[in-house]
């Protein structure tokens, strides 16, 4: 009876009872495509779903959110392995890999729907604080990355999951690419590699 409920338990938490030893991280960081490729990097991430968070509107669209129709981010879903990597590491990566100081987007993305924040259980709360504070004392300045609680995380369109790395075509400007190279000439040409480099130098992460 204990097993039933315990299963139950987890199926209502959406976990996975094979899941268990795994913790998450749920921010914000711009671009999710590009939040999701360079975590996907990351030995001990086990998986990472791109969606929204942070507004109040139930199951989104990709379209609601970045017409501005809700007040949800562009975020992402990380899920790890604490035996191979902490939450407080995921956050240092995740802070050094996006522009801080921007509270308008990020790059070359405008819009509240673009803006960084970290969405902490109660649990992780002191640690995102601290995390916050470690990244204003090595920069010198203070930060706009709020530390928010969490809130409902909704998985975007299937089509936007693991867009870096999809072989799908999608129509673009220059025709029709695949989903891959779309990706690979948006983050080039949006400039969040040069902008992480100039701000974090060796700290970033993901572009040294």
């Amino acid at each position: 009876m204990f097993r039933v409920f315990a299963v139950l338990l987890l199926a209502l938490l959406g976990l996975p009872a094979a899941a268990q030893q795994t913790e998450t991280a749920l921010v914000a960081g711009g671009c999710f495509w590009c939040v999701e490729s360079d975590f996907r990097r990351v030995e001990g991430v086990t998986d990472v779903r791109v969606g929204f968070a942070g507004g109040t509107t139930p199951d989104p669209s990709y379209d609601d959110v970045v017409r501005g129709r809700t007040t949800h981010l562009e975020s992402a879903l990380i899920t790890f392995d604490p035996a191979q990597i902490s939450y407080d590491q995921i956050l240092h990566m995740f802070l050094r890999s996006v522009d801080v100081l921007d509270d308008g987007g990020q790059f070359c993305d405008r819009g509240a729907h673009y803006t960084t924040a970290i969405f902490a259980t109660p649990d992780q709360m002191a640690q995102a604080q601290a995390a916050i504070s470690a990244a204003e004392a090595e920069l010198g300045q203070s930060i706009v990355t709020p530390v928010r609680a969490a809130t409902p995380f909704y998985e975007a369109e299937e089509y936007h999951q693991n867009y870096a790395k999809s072989t799908e075509r999608t129509l673009t400007r220059f025709g029709w690419v695949e989903r891959q190279a779309a990706y690979k000439n948006y983050r080039e040409g949006c400039g969040r590699d040069r902008r992480v480099n100039q701000l974090w130098g060796m700290s970033a992460p993901f572009v040294n």
